[in-house]
């Protein structure tokens, strides 16, 4: 095995060199320092403990979550010759102690293994026995638990400091503000660890958030105009809505299957390894899937409901792109979503503090979706990170306008005050748009002086109106009012005319055409390098089959699109391409050739 990083990257991975951010992260740990590493999705994060783990004597234990996580990079890693193993419920019982001889008798490069496992006397008692390298734990903003993943079975992970003090341990995480960073650094006991803060940028990824109107329309829309035949997640908050809208979304001619956690898990299974091994699938979950998703080519992730907090959004939201390739972050969000979160947060068994940074994490999500600026400015300004207008969101590519509301904030909240404060927003629109029906009468709202004052502006102005006011602070939900709206204090300034209200009116304008696949240095590919391409993916999707593994761990899109282009006529020129090492070169150099000379 080659000694040094540079020389695991070049033979093992095909690199040439690392990313941005990489090389130092790698070079401490080799020499036996603890790391706190924040990294975005797509960022590398992965090789930061695997080029170390080669590079160390000993295994390197990778604590990772989800099993499909752990299987996925076992399968890569071994397309890479690296000698790879997981140990989870998966395994049968004879697996399951081959891959323990294997650790103990130093016969594995990297082991991977569930936190809720690793903790176990048997697997300290292996551990105890073999010769480590390091330890990574991934995920690692699972252990706050403020966070939105939080798993308490990371808790248990401070053992691994007092257990082998002079391991490395190396944390990861694409999603920590600086609240989580400082309990992932407490609950782990990385107090000597050296942080590695990377840019959590996504530039590739364009951001829109629209107003709910007719979501699953909309939604259909998006994907037939942007991402039809694309691979695509789809979250929404309740099984139910998952079912329904996986079910209309096949109905109209989208590959789209469900998946939740109350499903069949032989179905549930299925449908995930068929989105990680096809084409064109488009997952609708709940946020039980992805944590972990490894697949390089989705290409868009949508939300149908308001996740829970900015890291939420921004761990879901970077499941797209991670080849670096153009991606969608698409949200359709309303009024009722708030109602929804705000309801949530009150419901749950928290504590008042948990429910405080969790309504204040609600909050800065609101700032987020409200905002007239650019969305990235605003969303890496919440991790810490300054930048300038994107020029690739929604708010860039077409600013919406702000202007003076003063005066509909008035009329608004003087119609949650006339209601008595016991109503949500569609029976206060139908009351200032003047609408009379049953409803309305049987309350005897048709007399009131606010009764038809907005009958000049539309509903989903006043829609706007409604969910802006909350977002601004000025009214707020009643839990137990099953969503009726309620005057703050904030209010009654405006209600005086002593505080002025500005807020965004969308203007709606065509989104600029998506540009022509590219690759790995930035050049659109021609038509004969298209043809390539074709055919170098008919040939990964036939090899993935055949050897029961997703496509992508045999080479990313972005590697073929390289080869495409440049055509290597042989062995020594694919050795040259990125993604392309040692192994694989063995493995497939010959095929891959006499393809791209047969299509010249």
């Amino acid at each position: 095995m080659p000694s040094s990083p540079l020389a695991v990257l070049a033979d093992t991975f095909g690199y040439p060199a690392f990313r941005p951010g990489q090389r130092d992260v790698v070079e401490h740990v080799v020499a036996g320092g603890d790391a706190l590493v924040l990294m975005p999705t797509g960022g590398g994060k992965s090789l930061c403990y695997q080029v170390p783990s080669l590079v160390r004597a000993g295994t390197g234990i990778v604590v990772s979550p989800l099993i499909a996580l752990m299987e996925d990079q076992v399968a890569a890693l071994t397309q890479a010759g690296v000698r790879a193993a997981a140990l989870n419920s998966a395994l049968d019982a004879d697996t399951a102690r081959r891959v323990e001889r294997d650790l103990v008798a130093g016969n594995l490069d990297l082991l991977y293994v569930a936190p809720e496992r690793l903790c176990t006397p048997r697997c300290l008692d292996l551990l105890d026995r073999a010769s480590l390298a390091l330890f990574a734990i991934d995920e690692a903003h699972c252990v706050s638990q403020w966070g939105h993943d939080f798993r308490p079975e990371y808790l248990q992970l401070s053992l691994l400091h007092e257990r082998y003090p002079d391991v490395p341990r190396i944390a990861l995480t694409a999603t920590a503000d600086p609240t989580t960073r400082t309990e992932i650094i407490e609950r782990l006991g990385l107090d000597r660890a050296r942080v590695f803060v990377s840019s959590f940028d996504r530039p590739n990824i364009r951001y829109a958030i629209a107003d709910k109107a007719d979501a699953r329309t909309q939604l259909l829309d998006f994907i037939r105009a942007e991402h039809a035949g694309d691979a695509g997640i789809v979250y929404c908050l309740s099984r139910r809505k998952v079912d329904e809208t996986a079910a209309w979304l096949a109905a109209r001619g989208v590959c789209a299957l469900p998946y939740h956690a109350g499903m069949d898990t032989a179905e549930r299974s299925r449908n995930q390894a068929r989105f990680q091994r096809e084409d064109g699938v488009v997952i609708v979950a709940t946020i039980a899937f992805g944590m972990g998703i490894d697949k390089p080519d989705v290409r868009f992730v949508a939300h149908l409901d308001l996740p829970k907090s900015i890291e939420g959004y921004y761990q879901e939201t970077g499941r797209a792109g991670r080849d670096g390739a153009p991606a969608d972050a698409w949200m359709a969000y309303g009024l009722a979503d708030v109602v929804q979160q705000r309801r949530l947060i009150e419901q749950s068994e928290g504590s008042a503090d948990y429910k405080r940074v969790s309504t204040a994490k609600l909050d800065a999500l609101l700032g987020l979706c409200e905002t007239a600026g650019c969305r990235r400015v605003r969303l890496l300004d919440y991790f810490g990170e300054a930048s300038a207008p994107c020029g690739n969101c929604d708010t860039c590519l077409a600013p919406p306008e702000t202007c003076d509301a003063s005066t509909l904030a008035q009329k608004a909240l003087s119609a949650i005050y006339r209601t008595g404060q016991r109503f949500g927003a569609v029976h206060l629109i139908d009351v200032l748009r003047g609408k009379a029906g049953e409803r309305v009468e049987r309350w005897g709202h048709e007399r009131l002086t606010v009764f038809g004052v907005g009958a000049d502006v539309d509903e989903a102005t006043w829609r706007n109106v409604f969910r802006q006011l909350v977002a601004l602070g000025f009214a707020a939900v009643d839990h137990e009012g099953h969503g009726a709206l309620k005057l703050t204090e904030a209010a009654r300034g405006v209600l005086r005319g002593d505080t002025p209200v500005a807020m965004r009116r969308d203007v709606a304008r065509p989104r600029p055409p998506r540009a022509k696949r590219i690759a790995i240095d930035g050049t659109p590919l021609d038509a004969a390098a298209e043809a390539r391409l074709a055919r170098l993916r008919a040939w990964r999707l036939d090899a993935a089959r055949t050897q029961g593994v997703p496509a992508y761990v045999i080479f990313h899109d972005r590697t073929l699109a390289e080869i495409a282009r440049a055509a290597p006529s042989t062995p020594g020129a694919l050795a040259t391409i990125a993604g392309v090492g040692a192994a694989k070169l063995e493995r497939y150099g010959a095929s891959i050739v006499a393809m791209m000379v047969d299509g010249a």
